[in-house]
């Protein structure tokens, strides 16, 4: 059979000019490994595979061939108009459409609104049995079996060179995945991986992975797609240690701060790591991920701010990920707390993310529950800059000022200089500069939209949770978003669906992350 896999990273088609190809060399990064597991192991079938991503740039049905028979479409929800407009195009020529990755993890009945077969938890086993008709169109299907046998790097090569290689050959943007562990030991409400368990991979392949790397992408940045990177810090650091250190890959890892202690730190030095971005979260909150224990406040900061200069003397590239508007923050502490952070850490990037809610994590019940939830917000504005929920503490307008005022500080030209002296490595200025130059944008984005909520009454009233339509200003967003797509998709379509998601509190089978780790709650893509 004639099989596409196409993973989408953004359901922007409007990105244009300079920023545009900035952004598309760095989006197309970002690629999961489950999609490109799709495509090895249908290829491994005998099929005629055809694998692409699209990453903003040109029109994304372009890049797989016509006549079809099966099309696998990974997505995250900020992409998923842009699925469901695909998906018809793709009823239309009469291929079997099926859907992967953490919108339809989250979201399957929505999904199954456009989709034949919706892929909550995947293996080869049910790829296989996708592949062979035995699973009926309307399904949704996940399976139940323990996810420990991946394709190899060296299996997974054809779809490498294809989403992250440039003219067939890697450049310094390159970035491939690898993966060591599933699941996460800690529950943060808000994100995706709360209810699954960690489970550490075999450690033999992850070290197949890491020698292949070594001698045929030697100097290759290598993306760890864990979750949380070495819970289990010993066993993981023996197997890159296998590795003999001047043939070791740099690499870049998501992990919490309290793995990030004493010898450790000369571990990740010696193995080559050249970014971690731990999750602080929040300053009222989520203090056992950083080892505060019952720390809060501007005492957590000062411990926080202290163990991030400990690790700076080993690890060059640092971010610290935020989610400023959790229950647990209030007033104008938050604010000024991360502030004095920013400043006493100039080498570290402070991702500054708005609290989101996707379906099946504990955030988004509650949610539910107390009515917080603006329901007809598009799932495709389900990222930030957009505020998706009433918040327990601020207002829409303060609420934006307040994002305003850190990311106004944030982007600084005293700080920047401050960040550019703060570290030796080209790679790691070229950043910060390209950060800098985004944080900007976003501030803009913010300024148009508090424009929005004080000219215009109807808008203000769907962000204080009155039941009222979708104001303009989110419709016409979406729009631009699609592009020539926006016509495929009703007012009705965009509507999202959410009461049939609260989610339950057992906990799950591990599932495969994606994307780089290095955004708290940012959209995970995996099929």
């Amino acid at each position: 059979m004639r099989i596409g896999v196409i993973e989408l990273l953004t359901g922007n088609c409007a990105t244009r000019g300079l920023r545009g190809i900035g952004s598309y060399l760095y989006t197309r990064q970002y690629a999961s490994l489950m999609p490109q597991a799709v495509s090895a192991w249908c290829r491994e079938f005998g099929h005629q595979v055809h694998y692409a991503t699209f990453a903003g740039r040109g029109d994304p049905k372009s890049l797989l061939p016509a006549d079809l028979d099966i099309v696998f479409v990974g997505t995250n929800t900020p992409a998923s108009a842009l699925a469901y407009a695909l998906a018809k195009l793709y009823r239309q020529e009469h291929a079997l459409t099926v859907v992967g990755g953490p919108h339809a993890r989250a979201f399957p009945l929505d999904c199954a609104r456009f989709f034949d077969i919706v892929v909550q938890q995947c293996d080869k086993e049910l790829v296989r049995d996708i592949v062979d008709g035995a699973c009926e169109p309307g399904s949704i299907v996940s399976s139940d079996r323990p996810l420990t046998d991946l394709p190899s790097v060296e299996q997974r090569m054809p779809e490498i060179r294809k989403s992250m290689f440039l003219f067939g050959r890697p450049n310094p943007t390159t970035t491939v995945g690898v993966i060591a562990s599933l699941g996460c030991p800690y529950t943060c409400n808000f994100c995706t991986d709360w209810n699954n368990p960690y489970v550490l991979l075999p450690a033999e392949k992850l070290a197949a992975d890491l020698r292949y790397l070594a001698e045929h992408l030697p100097g290759t940045r290598v993306a760890f797609h864990d979750p949380n990177f070495a819970v289990r810090f010993d066993e993981v650091l023996d197997v890159l240690e296998q590795i003999p250190p001047k043939k070791r890959n740099p690499y870049i890892m998501e992990s919490s701060l309290t793995v990030l202690k004493g010898s450790r730190l000369q571990r990740l030095k010696d193995t080559n790591c050249t970014y971690v971005a731990p999750g602080v979260e929040s300053w009222s909150g989520y203090s056992n991920k950083s080892g505060a224990r019952t720390k809060t406040g501007h005492e957590k900061m000062e411990m926080v701010a202290e163990e991030f200069r400990a690790i700076h003397e080993y690890v060059q590239g640092l971010q610290a990920n935020f989610i400023f508007g959790l229950d647990a923050d209030e007033g104008d502490e938050p604010v000024e707390l991360t502030k004095e952070f920013i400043t006493r850490t100039p080498f570290v990037w402070p991702a500054i993310n708005i609290p989101t809610p996707f379906g099946g994590t504990p955030f988004f019940d509650d949610c539910v529950s107390d009515g917080r939830i603006l329901r007809s917000m598009p799932f495709a504005l389900y990222y930030i800059p957009h505020l998706v929920t009433t918040l327990k503490h601020y207002d829409p307008i303060g609420y934006y000022e307040r994002l305003i005022d850190i990311n106004v500080h944030l982007s600084s030209a005293k700080l920047l200089r401050k960040r550019l002296g703060s570290t030796r490595s080209r790679s790691i200025q070229l950043f910060f500069l390209a950060r800098t130059s985004g944080t900007r944008q976003r501030v803009n984005d913010f300024r148009a939209i508090i424009g929005a909520l004080k000219s215009d009454a109807h808008m203000l009233a769907f962000h204080e949770g009155e039941d009222v339509p979708l104001p303009s200003f989110y419709r016409h967003e979406v729009r631009r978003m699609l592009g020539q797509y926006a016509s495929l998709l009703s007012e009705e379509d965009l509507l999202p669906v959410l009461d049939q998601y609260v989610s339950t509190a057992s906990r799950a089978l591990p599932l495969l992350p994606a994307r780089l780790p290095l955004r708290a709650s940012a959209p995970k893509m995996s099929v």
